[in-house]
């Protein structure tokens, strides 16, 4: 590990956010921005990152870690899903839905992407596209379950195969895998719009944090969620890839995105669906803020 670029890159990462910050301060950035800039990396940004990181040359070493780190996010999904099952029936109704979301389901696909690609540059980038795939079946499956009835099998399969970074994996799949090559000013098109990630992703967790009071963000529940979703479950992960020697590559990029703070969609479902949406937003802002230090820290370790 390049510990001089790993300062680099959470310095620039502190600075961004703080701009963020500043812009929803000052009223430059108002609350209807954020939507718009979460569609805006979902739809367009962060597909054409994934696509631009499989715009490499295809080989069996690639086949194979993509079959390594699939099955690792498989088993962390599972044992995600009995962590958020085991650790939180104490919890009153409101709060367990929210926490056992939050446990299953991290923000890795809006921050992890541009931490995986900071740390392990394009390679890093396109392992991690692969290793979301889990985590976005869980997502629209159990992870909408714990607020809602269970949804159909149908709706659930409509939901991961449209989602456009699921699509963006598939059509760099093709790329990568018949090595066909687009006219150079698409792909330059494609890698610039890409390069984007970075500075918008966390611009916009900038203005999340700007919302923040200090003074009422902790409390037990919200430090025992931060302690499980940040350190505890990365932990188990980094632990096991060693104990089975996993390619230094793969296990770094399956820690970092375990890793990741809450997603902003767990205070938006608590919020739809009666669950505690203002206990939500803390959980959400209190890992994401945390995150800045934890995952220089597993950046250490690894």
């Amino acid at each position: 590990m390049d510990y001089s670029s790993l300062i680099n890159l959470q310095g620039m990462l502190f600075l961004l956010v703080a701009a963020g910050i500043i812009l929803r301060k000052t009223g430059i950035m108002p609350e209807s921005a954020k939507s718009v800039l979460t569609d805006l990396v979902i739809w367009l940004i962060l597909p054409c990152n994934i696509i631009s990181s499989f715009f490499l040359q295809f080989n069996l070493e690639i086949l194979k870690g993509f079959l390594v780190i699939l099955v690792i996010a498989t088993l962390i999904q599972f044992g995600c899903l009995m962590i958020a099952r085991t650790f939180y029936n104490r919890e009153s109704s409101g709060r367990k839905k929210v926490l056992q979301y939050g446990t299953v389901c991290s923000n890795a696909g809006f921050m992890g992407n541009p931490i995986a690609e900071g740390v392990y540059g394009a390679e890093g980038l396109m392992y991690a596209s692969i290793f979301l795939v889990p985590q976005r079946i869980v997502m629209w499956s159990a992870g909408v379950s714990y607020f809602t009835e269970s949804p159909n099998r149908k709706a659930v399969v409509k939901k991961v195969l449209t989602h456009p970074c699921i699509i963006a994996v598939f059509i760099g799949l093709f790329f990568m895998l018949t090595q066909w090559r687009l006219p150079e000013f698409v792909e330059n098109t494609i890698r610039n719009i890409g390069g984007c990630t970075t500075t918008v992703s966390m611009v916009l967790i900038g203005t999340i944090l700007a919302e923040v009071r200090p003074s009422s963000m902790f409390d037990r529940a919200i430090v025992k969620y931060t302690v499980i979703r940040l350190l505890f479950i990365p932990l188990l992960v980094v632990a096991a890839c060693r104990l089975v020697s996993v390619d230094p590559l793969i296990t770094g990029v399956s820690v970092l995105l375990t890793g990741m703070p809450a997603g902003s969609t767990t205070a938006i479902l608590a919020a739809k669906y009666d669950g505690d949406y203002i206990f939500a937003t803390k959980c959400v802002v209190v890992t994401t803020l945390l995150s800045l230090i934890t995952i220089p820290f597993w950046c250490v370790v690894l």
